[in-house]
């Protein structure tokens, strides 16, 4: 089975249209193998590739020095902004601009107005997202493959699927306690199960990511995620 699994993985890096650059037909490519263990199919990893390599380029297209510090993750429809920029309108316009790919489905701004932070502190956030990587790895509770962690500042932002509420609240536990955490947030879904008895609630603790208003930013409808 896996020299076919990778016959397909070529071809559908070699049929891929390449208005989105080479690196989205191989990061396609690749997506294909990861799908396999993810709790979600080959054409929803496929499509969070395309969407969140169409939104970076067109970020970039318009102003790469005004977005150069934006970075952008899509699973599973969700497109996660983080990063910084200057000004509050270029927070406004780029979660414009991440509305406009086709395949969005919900946008969490989490774009902080700020000076540049510069090369040192994007190496900072890198090396504590490796270190939550390699904790929930270890984990033996947390399928790992099935999140996605994306780091600014410290703060670890949690995406994809859980297969429990109390997988999930593990998963943010284990995060938590790597050094230079600070903190973690969840846009992370609860995998939907066939009916059956439902899943007990954990006391003090949300089990997804929330849709109420984020008043910091005065916007009445802005998506944010669940803290731990």
């Amino acid at each position: 089975m896996k020299p076919m699994l990778s016959a397909v993985a070529l071809s559908l890096a070699l049929t891929l249209p390449l208005g989105g650059c080479v690196v989205a037909a191989v990061g396609a490519a690749g997506a294909v193998g990861l799908s396999a263990a993810q709790d979600r199919t080959m054409g929803e990893a496929i499509d969070d590739i395309t969407a969140g390599t169409q939104i970076k380029t067109k970020l970039l297209a318009e102003n790469s020095e005004k977005f150069m510090e934006v970075d952008v993750k899509a699973v599973n429809g969700l497109i996660l902004l983080s990063g910084r920029v200057n000004y509050p309108e270029d927070r406004t316009r780029a979660e414009g601009i991440a509305w406009s790919a086709a395949l969005t489905r919900d946008v969490a701004n989490e774009i902080k107005i700020e000076p540049p932070g510069g090369f040192m502190a994007n190496l900072s956030d890198e090396v504590v997202t490796n270190r939550v990587r390699a904790r929930l790895i270890g984990s033996k509770t947390v399928k790992s493959v099935n999140f996605h962690i994306e780091t600014y500042d410290g703060i670890v932002y949690l995406m994809g699927t859980a297969r429990t509420a109390k997988e999930l609240k593990q998963a943010a536990e284990e995060a938590s306690v790597v050094s230079g955490v600070k903190q973690v947030v969840s846009y992370v879904r609860i995998h939907e199960r066939p009916p059956g008895p439902p899943e007990p609630a954990i006391e003090g603790q949300p089990t997804s990511y929330q849709t109420a208003p984020d008043a910091s930013y005065g916007s009445n409808a802005e998506l944010i995620g669940a803290n731990y």
